[in-house]
């Protein structure tokens, strides 16, 4: 399993249908697929693909939420020597119109009505307005999309415009000489060959393309396997959705080594908890605070039997210290770890060791994985940053980003001399253990002094009234910028700004302190992170229109 030709999606998966047959590869609450049915699976969209006339290299776009035809179809493009694009399925119109011509998709696989709120094929035809006036679904020819030539649809009846799944499907069976093609595509694939074009969103300008290749994402998942000891005997569990890194990685790793993926279409904190309980997982990765805080609050939490659990990807450094103190008193057994990472990289470049101690794991976020070089560097100058002094995150090697999709000048600012820079502020302690201290653009410059948006955070965060605090910069005629801070309170919680400013009196500096203080009862959401730049927006509206 450690061979070059091993360092493709599509062989991987190929590799364990043969290797692990009937044994459960990927489980959703209402139905299960083997490694053999997945590799199966894939194999048929494969072949589909390739009836249709993809070409090796071409990008294969799925719109999808969380769902089985998503991960074939994901392995299917792998196995044709197709490019996969996952689409953010919260992306509205105009995202998806912009994502659908930037990324020279020539497919594009979708569905229809999900929820009464989502409907992807209503979504698709206001980013593609020429798309229901289109007279042959086979060779669609849209100036808004010049290069998109088919869209399969899952759902059924479809749109006379669209080509529907048994179709297409039926294209690949008719071919005799298929299967042949599909492997001849899987043995042509090199580990350089981009296997994923993932779009990252940023706060104002359009997303960029990050092209992560075969070996990046092969590579990376097999090194945070071993780093967690997973086996074939494991069950990885993930709310996360799989159109994001942090949902792929996981997944990979344990498919790569013979395991089972659990996840769910959308997090629903009591079918989650059932999920763990009922499969006995081993492994999970709620990772995020809004993840975590669901599963506590569920009434079901106390008594969800977790006791086949032995890691969990918990993040504590960069947690509320409630959700540590609470998972820690329903978990005590559970080997809790952080992690460091972004889509760039793959997913993971720093997490736990599991011989580290407690205080390492739940304190800081790890240190590299194999075949990652990090190193902390002064913003503005480049020169590195001393032990326990904060400055961008920067990492180098063979599971980084190939580049941004069609972005040379952002290629160029992220990649310098062969180094990637996150943009992210982080420092190392004595033990070599890194920590997150927020985004460059989370950095404030209150009258000439830098401050990081985390400091603030964390000082509100020992408030036992605060459940959750964002900082934000805000404009100021004196000083540049001043912080401002959004604040969740715990339930029946009853404080006010003064008490909390006068809380992190003494604690921070003065000139950290929020200048302004709003409190929230739900958070702005891209798929699983709070959109602070939405904050940012509306309190300077709000400012701007008189309000103090």
């Amino acid at each position: 399993m450690t061979g070059e030709a091993l360092y493709t999606l599509g062989a991987v998966l190929r590799e364990s249908g043969v290797r692990h047959g009937d044994a459960d590869a990927l489980v959703f609450p209402d139905r299960r697929l083997s490694h053999a049915g997945l590799a199966a699976s894939a194999r048929r969209w494969a072949r589909a693909f390739i009836a249709m006339g993809v070409q090796p290299g071409e990008h294969v776009g799925i719109l999808l939420s969380t769902c089985p035809d998503f991960v074939e179809a994901m392995f299917g493009a792998a196995m044709a020597g197709a490019v996969a694009v996952p689409v953010n399925a919260r992306y509205q119109a105009g995202e998806l119109a912009y994502l659908v011509r930037d990324a020279d998709l020539v497919l594009l696989v979708t569905t229809g009505r999900v929820a009464d709120s989502l409907d992807f094929g209503q979504r698709l035809c206001a980013a593609l307005p020429t798309l229901p006036l289109a007279e042959n679904p086979y060779r669609l020819a849209l100036p808004e999309a010049p290069r998109l030539r088919q869209i399969i649809c899952l759902e059924s009846p479809c749109a006379p415009y669209l080509v529907g799944v048994s179709a297409a499907l039926a294209k690949g069976d008719a071919d005799a000489q298929a299967d042949a093609a599909v492997d001849a595509r899987i043995d042509a694939v090199t580990p350089t060959d981009i296997a994923l074009i993932l779009y990252t969103s940023g706060t104002t300008a359009n997303p960029k393309g990050c092209m992560i290749s075969h070996r990046a994402m092969v590579g990376n998942s097999r090194n945070l396997g071993k780093r967690y000891e997973v086996t074939a005997r494991d069950k990885v569990w993930s709310p996360l959705p799989i159109f994001h890194i942090a949902g792929i990685l996981p997944m990979t790793m344990i498919l790569d080594v013979g395991g089972a993926y659990l996840t769910v279409p959308h997090f629903d904190a009591g079918v989650a908890l059932k999920m763990l309980q009922d499969e006995r997982a081993t492994v999970a990765y709620p990772s995020f605070v809004t993840i975590m805080q669901g599963l506590i609050e569920h009434p079901t939490f106390k008594d969800t039997d977790l006791s086949s659990m032995r890691l969990m990807n918990s993040n504590f450094a960069v947690q509320p210290a409630w959700i540590k103190e609470a998972m820690i008193a329903a978990m005590p057994a559970i080997t809790h770890v952080g992690t460091y990472g972004l889509t760039e990289a793959a997913g993971t470049i720093c997490t736990s060791r599991l011989s580290d101690s407690f205080a390492l794991r739940t304190e800081r976020l790890g240190v590299p994985l194999d075949e990652w070089e990090v190193a902390i560097r002064d913003i503005e100058t480049g020169a590195p940053c001393p032990e326990g002094t904060p400055g961008e995150i920067c990492a180098r090697g063979p599971n980084m980003l190939s580049g941004y999709y069609n972005a040379p000048d952002k290629t160029a600012e992220s990649i310098r001399d062969g180094w990637l820079h996150t943009g992210d502020i982080g420092s190392f302690d004595a033990s070599g253990h890194i920590m997150f201290h927020g985004r460059t653009k989370d950095m404030l410059k209150v009258g000439g002094e830098n401050v990081a948006a985390a400091e603030i955070e964390a000082a509100l965060q020992t408030h036992p009234a605060v459940k959750l605090a964002q900082v934000v910069g805000i404009p100021d005629d004196r000083y540049v910028e001043v912080p401002a801070a959004f604040v969740e309170l715990a339930e029946g919680a009853v404080t006010d700004a003064a008490t909390l400013i006068a809380h992190c009196t003494g604690t921070i500096a003065s000139f950290k302190l929020p200048r302004h203080i709003r409190f929230v009862e739900s958070w702005p959401m891209s798929t699983s992170k709070i959109q602070k730049f939405r904050l940012r927006t509306a309190l300077i509206e709000e400012l701007g229109a008189g309000v103090a």
